[in-house]
C-alpha cells in the first residue's frame, strides 16, 4: 500500500508520528507536507494529497491540519478525491465502507495521536460495500462533475 500524507504547521509532530507508524505497518508513505512549524498553509498540503490520489499515484491519502475541516475542503476541490474529516475511529471507517473515501483527514488540534492512528487504522483496513452506496457515490460523482444532481432536479 502506498499512500500520500500531507500537512500544514500545526501538525508538523502528528504527521510525522502518522508517517513512522505506518512505514514500521510496511506502509510506503509519500510526505507532500511541511517539516517545519512556519506559517504553511494547508490548501497546498491538501491540493497536493489530492492530486496524487486523483492521479493514481497512491492507493489513498491522509491530511491533517489544526482541526482537519480545512484541508479536506481542499483536497475535496480536486477532481475524484473524496476526502472526510473525522476525529473518532467509527466515522474513518463507515467513510470508506459507505462513502469510498480516498483521503481522511482529522486536526492535530482536535484529537491526540493514539486516536489519530486507530482513525487511520479503521479507515486503512476498511472495505467499500459498494452495492446501494455505489449509487451514491456515482451521484456525488455526477455534481462533481456537471455541477447537478439529476435525480435532485426531477423531485
Amino acid at each position: 500500500m502506498k499512500l500520500a500524507i500531507g500537512n500544514d504547521h500545526a501538525a508538523v509532530e502528528m504527521k510525522k508520528e502518522i508517517q513512522k507508524y505506518l512505514e514500521e505497518q510496511g506502509v510506503e508513505v509519500v510526505n507532500v507536507g511541511t517539516d517545519s512549524t512556519e506559517s504553511f498553509d494547508y490548501p497546498v498540503a491538501g491540493y497536493r494529497v489530492g492530486k496524487l490520489v486523483s492521479e493514481g499515484k497512491v492507493d489513498g491519502g491522509i491530511a491533517i491540519c489544526g482541526t482537519g475541516i480545512g484541508i479536506s475542503l481542499a483536497a475535496n476541490k480536486v477532481k475524484g478525491v473524496r476526502a472526510c474529516a473525522c476525529s473518532e475511529p467509527y466515522s474513518a471507517e463507515m467513510s470508506k465502507r459507505h462513502n469510498n473515501a480516498n483521503v481522511i483527514c482529522f486536526g492535530a488540534r482536535v484529537i491526540g495521536i493514539e486516536t489519530a492512528k486507530q482513525i487511520v487504522d479503521a479507515w486503512k483496513n476498511a472495505k467499500f460495500e459498494g452495492g446501494r452506496h455505489e449509487r451514491r457515490v456515482a451521484m456525488i460523482t455526477e455534481i462533481e462533475e456537471t455541477g447537478k444532481l439529476k435525480a435532485a432536479e426531477e423531485q
